[in-house]
């Protein structure tokens, strides 16, 4: 197995872990907060700035873009964009890029689950700063996709999303590693 595709293996693991987890945090919200009657109250995390809230969101990330046709239009760019970063840096993208890719595919997939089978995405983690900050309500996927952006456009930016560099030899010429099929010639080396 080539390095390329060992290190796809780490992208679908990283997206597969992101997927699991996810789906089990928001099976266990809806288990906790659903009632015959309603829902129960928030549960706080830390004092009044972080809790555990059950949220039904028809939007796409952090509630953003309630409107069907506009939300459609904004995954459709977002899906394009990873595919196109995906495949430029498919044969040499370094591991820390392929697990970045992991984290917002893996995202991305948990939320569209709840999309098709539910209609809605179900959002539970809630910052806010009473009076002052009011931040959307979100959920595991939405944090994978976002800390995976945020990776991927470091990554990108620092330009270190390809593999380390061949070493080189003190001559400054990058030394290459011999291919499987070229062949061996043994070299005689005689004293000056």
């Amino acid at each position: 197995m080539t390095t390329a595709r060992k290190r796809d293996l780490v992208m679908v693991l990283a997206g597969l872990f992101v997927i699991l987890l996810d789906q089990l945090t928001k099976q266990w919200i809806v288990q906790y907060f659903i009632l015959p009657d309603g829902y129960k109250d928030p549960i706080p995390l830390l004092g009044q700035f972080l809790e555990l809230a059950y949220v039904r969101n028809s939007g796409v990330a952090f509630s953003l873009l309630s409107s069907d046709s506009i939300k459609f239009l904004f995954i459709a760019i977002a899906i394009g964009v990873i595919g196109y970063l995906y495949w430029r840096n498919r044969e040499n993208g370094s591991l820390l890029l392929k697990f970045s890719f992991g984290l917002v595919v893996g995202g991305a997939i948990g939320n569209l689950i709840d999309r098709f089978r539910l209609g809605y995405v179900v959002d539970f983690i809630h910052f806010h700063i009473p009076g002052v900050f009011e931040f959307a309500v979100f959920n595991v996927a939405d944090s994978a996709i976002s800390v995976g952006v945020v990776l991927l456009a470091f990554l990108l930016w620092q330009g270190s999303a390809a593999q380390e560099k061949p070493e080189e030899t003190p001559s400054g010429i990058a030394a290459e590693a011999p291919s499987a099929s070229a062949p061996r010639v043994r070299r005689r080396i005689t004293g000056v």
